[in-house]
């Protein structure tokens, strides 16, 4: 569903920044006819995931270097229109108690909002950037993402993965895990790989069975490994499993992680190497790998790809949302006639309310799949579908814009919780307010499922009041919806609006 008025131009400027759990990343690109043209990158080494403790807490020393980083990142795309830009934190950020904590200084720092998304949805991004690094192929591809606190792996075909998994598994957390002390041995190695390998077992036979004809790595860690083995001789512009050997039983030549001298090592990825090049050989023994491909293109590329997605008719949450549908046979004809509704009071009230085309999107997909619920229970159905769309996997949307389908949908009928509404951001909470009154309209006019169209309702509002119109005859012959207007008018009086429903 894009919207014309979000289209992108040619020449305009996009930014796509991943907080990853070891750096910061942030790509600058022109969008040329139907191309991407990179004008500029910047890459800050925040190591949050050093600052995380075992409470979901964030060391105050950590935080105030990532609020740094991001400083110095909003200063570069202050000029760069807020639809044009995507910020997009990982897996340290998910693994926070209160993410708000984080989140409220952080995006003020930045000056742009930025999105949490599961592992898997990072995932997807990461594979997008990987595949379009290359010329598309219909041969499947294996992608791994060795992070700073998570490892993804994506099997994909062209530019659709087709397999997603994520692992609490990252340089910086797996050293931490396995070398807190920075001590190194061979019988601790041993013991790290075979636990982590053990951790692969949840899909390692699925993807086999899957299979890959190509095999590609992303990401610092996997950049690092190529450069060590390019310099050890061992292989260049790519990974083998005999250099992934061969660098492992160099490492554990040194006795602790400080000392880690290896040949086109940085400095600054030493203290990390240890925990990523374990992920790395327990990937290539489970999988079975023999030679990977180094990425020069990750997850920041996907989001460039994935914004420019958005702004076209290749919007992933478009299929997303369909296949919800699909799932929990939702009636197609009665979310179409609620999403028309919702979506003509939205129009003639967009501007007073100060909604904009992601509000509209928003209540769109809400209207498509509110009766996702029914196919748990009638009874509560409104419940039963916030907490599906709350915690499904559901590709395209991140934490929060699943937090906000979730409580327009909770939202649509009898009480209007105030829990639900105060879950959601600062940022979110009004907007988010003011579609859940419209998406209440919109399936209350339909409620009897009725085939036969509404007359053009009229509404006006002002910060708190809404004035309805309808045809006097209309209403006169539809005493039920009068008399839910009516109870409707009391629901909203509780959460502080005004409802006045006029005939004309």
């Amino acid at each position: 569903m894009p919207d014309t008025r979000s289209k992108l131009q040619n020449g305009e400027l996009l930014a796509a920044i991943d907080l990853g759990s070891n750096s910061f990343h942030m790509v600058v690109a022109r969008y040329v006819l139907g191309q991407l043209r990179i004008v500029d990158r910047l890459r800050d080494s925040v190591r949050l995931a050093e600052g995380l403790d075992a409470h979901g807490g964030l060391h105050p020393e950590v935080l105030a270097r990532a609020l740094d980083a991001l400083a110095r990142l909003g200063q570069r795309i202050r000029t760069i229109p807020a639809h044009r830009v995507r910020a997009i934190a990982t897996n340290s950020v998910r693994q926070l108690h209160k993410p708000l904590s984080f989140l409220v200084p952080a995006e003020t720092a930045l000056g742009h909002a930025i999105e949490v998304v599961s592992g898997r949805e990072e995932a997807r991004l990461i594979y997008l950037g990987v595949a379009h690094g290359y010329p598309p192929s219909g041969r499947n591809r294996l992608v791994i993402d060795i992070g700073g606190g998570s490892t993804e792996f994506i099997i994909g075909k062209r530019y659709e993965p087709l397999e997603r998994e994520s692992l609490q598994l990252g340089c910086i957390a797996t050293t931490r895990r396995f070398f807190a002390d920075g001590k190194l041995s061979k019988r601790r190695w041993r013991e790290a790989l075979t636990e982590i390998s053990a951790e692969f077992q949840q899909f390692a036979a699925i993807y086999r069975e899957r299979g890959w004809k190509e095999v590609y790595g992303s990401s610092g860690t996997i950049k690092a490994v190529g450069e060590i083995a390019s310099k050890m001789k061992l292989s260049r512009g790519q990974i083998s499993d005999t250099a992934v050997e061969q660098i492992c039983d160099r490492l554990l030549g040194f006795d602790h992680v400080a000392d880690i001298r290896l040949a086109g090592l940085d400095d600054d990825r030493r203290s990390v190497i240890a925990g990523g090049l374990l992920v790395l050989q327990a990937a290539f023994n489970e999988l079975d790998l023999k030679r990977m491909q180094i990425s020069k293109t990750a997850m920041r590329e996907g989001i460039l790809y994935d914004i420019i997605g958005r702004a076209s008719d290749e919007d992933p949450r478009e299929d997303s949302v369909s296949a919800l549908m699909q799932r929990y046979d939702v009636d197609r004809e009665q979310a179409q006639r609620v999403e028309a509704t919702a979506l003509d009071l939205f129009d003639q009230i967009a501007k007073d309310w100060e909604l904009g085309d992601d509000d509209r999107r928003m209540l769109a997909w809400a209207a498509r799949i509110h009766e996702v619920g029914l196919a748990i229970a009638h009874s509560q159905h409104h419940v039963h579908g916030a907490y599906l769309i709350e915690h499904s996997d559901i590709a395209g949307f991140s934490r929060q814009e699943q937090k906000m389908l979730s409580v327009l949908i909770r939202c649509q009928r009898r009480n209007l919780s105030r829990n639900a509404v105060d879950s959601l951001p600062d940022r979110l909470s009004l907007p988010g307010l003011r579609l859940i009154v419209l998406l209440r309209h919109a399936v209350l006019l339909h409620r009897g499922h009725e085939r036969d169209a509404l007359p053009r309702l009229k509404l006006k509002v002002d910060a708190r009041t809404l004035e309805l119109r309808a045809p006097r005859n209309w209403l006169d012959r539809h005493p039920l919806t009068g008399s839910d207007l009516d109870a409707e008018a009391n629901y909203l009086a509780d959460a502080g609006f005004a409802l006045v429903v006029r005939s004309s």
